[in-house]
């Protein structure tokens, strides 16, 4: 696929320096800029997810525990 971006000055500048910097073509740095990008809207979503399973385990836990006070009052 081909895609066309327009870039302001600025990122045209920054563009230009990073591909100089690394000898790399600007479509690399372009693809390798939206892999990057795309990896860390993947792991920040995973590391919600994960936050909110370590919640979930850790509520579970304080109402199992409760629970089994219940069982040891000797009702």
């Amino acid at each position: 696929m081909t895609a066309t971006v327009r870039l302001d000055k600025t990122l045209e500048e920054k563009l230009d320096f990073i591909s100089q910097s690394l000898h790399k073509k600007k479509s690399d740095i372009i693809r390798d800029a939206i892999s990057f990008y795309a990896d860390s809207i993947e792991n920040s979503q995973k590391s919600r997810i994960l936050k909110a399973v370590a919640k979930t385990k850790d509520a579970d836990k304080a109402e199992n525990s409760e629970f089994e006070g219940t069982l040891d009052d000797g009702l």
